[in-house]
């Protein structure tokens, strides 16, 4: 799956805070992402990660959707 720093994804679930979209800082075998609605930010694998994506989003455009 194509996506780099700085991409928004959209997830299926959305986090507590009521927000499904997150911004993306870091990417390995785990990816550091943070939660546009209230800020946290967390490590989740990158297996995780990537079955959980709904959508990609890269300068305003759907990159995969």
């Amino acid at each position: 799956m194509d996506v780099r720093v700085g991409d928004v994804l959209q997830m299926k679930k959305g986090h507590p805070c009521g927000s499904s979209e997150w911004d993306v800082l870091r990417i390995g075998m785990d990816f550091r992402i943070r939660c546009r609605g209230c800020g946290r930010e967390v490590m989740v694998p990158r297996l995780k990660t990537e079955r959980n994506i709904k959508k990609i989003l890269r300068d305003g455009e759907i990159v995969n959707g």
